[in-house]
C-alpha cells in the first residue's frame, strides 16, 4: 500500500517539483495539493492523508497554524515541515503544534524522500541543522517530568523502545502488536506527558530516568 501525501506549499515551482518526483516512486502518491492555507485548512481533514508536506509561511497564513487546528482532528496524519525557516522560534512552535519533522528547503530529493518513509514509520526526520538546534535547545532547558507515574506498564515499555531509536513497526514486530495498537499507546503518552512529538517524550523520558 503506497503512503498518501498531501502537499502544502504556495510555490508552485517547488510543489510541482515535490509533486513530480514523489509520484515517481513506487511507494507513495500525491493524493491533493495546496498552495493556501485556506484551502488546506479546509480540505485536509476530508483527505486524512499519510503525510502531510507543509510550508511555514504561506501567503494567507503560517502552516504551524493549520497544524495546530488540524492536529487533534487527524491523529493519523503526520506532518513535515518543509521551510527556509531555521529560527528557534518556528523551529519550536511547529514541533509543539505536532510537527513530526523539520526540513530545510535545499536538501536533496533523496533525503526528502527518506524523510517521508521515516515519518510514516515513526521516525522524526529533521535537517542536520535543525536536529542540533534541537539538542542543543534540550541541553539548555531541561523538561519537567509531569505525569509520568501516569504513563501504563506497556506505555512506559514503548516509550522506552522509542527512545532506543526503534519505530513503529519494529516495536510492533517487537511487542507482537498492530501498528495502529502501537501509534494508540504512543497517542495517550504523548497526551499524559503533555508534549506534541516523539523529540519532546524521549527528551521526557531520559531526563526522568537520569
Amino acid at each position: 500500500m503506497s503512503i498518501s501525501i498531501v502537499i502544502v506549499e504556495d510555490e508552485k515551482n517547488y510543489n510541482n517539483a515535490l509533486k513530480k518526483i514523489i509520484n515517481y516512486q513506487h511507494d507513495m502518491k500525491v493524493i491533493a495539493q495546496f498552495f493556501d492555507g485556506n484551502e488546506a485548512l479546509k480540505n485536509l481533514p476530508g483527505l486524512a492523508p499519510d503525510v502531510v508536506m507543509m510550508d511555514i509561511q504561506l501567503q494567507d497564513m503560517l502552516g504551524i497554524e493549520i497544524i495546530g487546528k488540524l492536529k487533534k482532528e487527524m491523529p493519523g496524519t503526520q506532518f513535515i515541515m518543509c521551510t527556509s525557516f531555521e529560527d528557534d522560534e518556528k523551529i519550536f512552535s511547529s514541533l509543539k503544534a505536532g510537527a513530526m519533522g523539520y526540513l530545510v528547503k535545499g536538501e536533496s530529493m533523496d533525503k526528502i524522500l527518506s524523510s517521508i518513509r521515516d515519518v510514516y514509520n515513526g521516525g522524526a526526520p529533521m535537517s542536520f541543522s535543525i536536529a542540533r538546534r534541537v539538542l542543543s535547545h534540550f541541553e539548555r532547558k531541561l523538561p519537567e517530568i509531569k505525569n509520568f507515574g501516569a504513563l501504563t506498564a506497556r506505555e512506559k515499555e514503548i516509550l522506552e523502545l522509542l527512545s532506543e531509536g526503534l519505530l513503529y513497526k519494529e516495536i510492533a514486530d517487537k511487542k507482537c502488536i498492530s501498528m495502529d495498537t502501537v501509534k494508540k499507546h504512543v497517542g495517550n503518552i504523548y497526551r499524559k506527558l503533555h508534549v506534541s512529538n516523539k523529540v519532546e517524550a524521549v527528551n521526557k523520558f531520559n531526563h526522568f530516568k537520569n
